[in-house]
């Protein structure tokens, strides 16, 4: 009786089994996935992503206006005086005092000549309207010299003018005198007197012992 039983429920298994195989074998398959079909559809959607319509992003302009800054004119008018200038080929070399050496002591209201020894070293020579004229210094009341007679390039002149000593000055008194053209232009050497007035006091130099 057991063995009957038995029996029976092995036959039910395999019935059962065998039923389940081909249930299983009758059922439609589900289609596989294309990897391919994928990866084409993805490419496709990207290419479609790129070719959209870009939005243009607004630039913004802005205008700079400079004013202009007026800068006020000042009219400056700058005159220059020249001053006159004596023609460069004209010069006079002075040589040696012929009278009152520098130095010489002489009385106040003494009256002297003073007389130089120059030569015309220029190129050109000295015309008539020349003049030898006070420069410097104390007058003297020297009064200028002017020449008559052309003096030619290379000559040697005395040039005197009579001067005479201060009242009002004791000391070493200098008086300074030069060549001008007919304009009035100085030109050359400057030919000076130096004279001593009343008791010129000689420092004394002590030696110690």
């Amino acid at each position: 009786m057991k063995t009957r039983i038995l029996s029976i429920t092995i036959i039910l298994i395999l019935g059962a089994l065998l039923f389940s195989c081909v249930a299983n074998n009758n059922a439609p398959q589900a289609n596989p996935v294309d990897a391919n079909a994928v990866r084409t559809e993805a490419v496709e959607t990207y290419a479609a992503s790129m070719t959209g319509t870009l939005v243009t992003v607004p630039t913004a302009l802005f205008t700079v206006t400079v004013e202009p800054t007026s800068t006020p004119t000042v009219d400056v008018t700058v005159t220059l005086e020249t001053p006159a200038t004596a023609n460069p080929c004209y010069n006079l070399l002075w040589i040696k005092d012929r009278t009152i050496p520098d130095g010489t002591q002489l009385k106040p209201n003494e009256v002297f000549t003073k007389t130089w020894l120059v030569q015309n070293n220029g190129g050109c020579a000295w015309a008539p309207g020349f003049t030898f004229s006070h420069f410097g210094g104390d007058k003297m009341r020297g009064e200028p010299i002017k020449f008559t007679e052309p003096i030619p390039v290379g000559a040697k002149y005395e040039i005197s003018i009579q001067l005479v000593v201060p009242s009002d000055q004791s000391g070493l008194i200098q008086s300074s005198w030069r060549m001008a053209d007919k304009n009035g232009s100085f030109f050359g050497d400057t030919l000076s007197v130096n004279i001593v007035v009343g008791s010129v006091i000689t420092p004394t130099v002590t030696t110690a012992p």
